[in-house]
């Protein structure tokens, strides 16, 4: 979601059971939707203090400027000018790609980012050839075997005659 999308987010917005967020205030004239959410963020959420409906204190300009000071502190430490170049945006930009790339649903990721035209879709979701990355491969003969390698993120490839079912990862 956008920074000020997620500024704007209230406790009850939060459904921590179905592990999902609803976006009730879009900004830029966009779709509300509702957004999955990993345990990993309820775990963070749950750790702040709930002084008010409002899950997030402070100012949108206060939350920008802190996330640049963080960033330039990354870079300085990191000795990598080009995390000076990410943005809140940024992760939009990504997450979209990634969807995308996971996906190949277009629609999907209209959904997802909360766009009325698919147009703006086509901006967020760069195009990128991921053909030349490395995988790491498996191979499995049981459905056990299968369902672990779903777990932990491979993907389904194919199967052969002899009943073995291949997955690959990004490395």
């Amino acid at each position: 979601m956008r920074s000020g999308e997620a500024f704007q987010l209230r406790w009850k917005d939060f459904d921590f059971v179905t592990k999902a967020v609803r976006v009730n205030n879009p900004e830029k004239h966009g779709n509300s939707r509702i957004i999955k959410i990993s345990d990993k963020l309820i775990a963070m959420l749950k750790a702040l203090p709930q002084k008010s409906d409002k899950a997030f204190e402070g100012s949108v300009h206060c939350m920008r400027t802190n996330f640049g000071i963080q960033r330039k502190r990354a870079a300085d430490e990191l000795k990598n000018p080009r995390l000076l170049r990410i943005s809140f945006h940024t992760f939009r930009h990504w997450k979209a790609t990634m969807e995308y790339n996971k996906t190949k649903d277009i629609l999907y990721v209209m959904k997802l980012l909360g766009h009325k035209s698919i147009n703006s879709t086509l901006l967020y979701t760069q195009l990128i050839n991921f053909e030349g990355d490395e995988y790491d491969v498996k191979v499995a003969e049981t459905k056990e075997e299968i369902t672990e390698l779903l777990k932990v993120g491979f993907e389904w490839v194919g199967q052969d005659n002899n009943g073995l079912t291949y997955f690959r990862k990004r490395k």
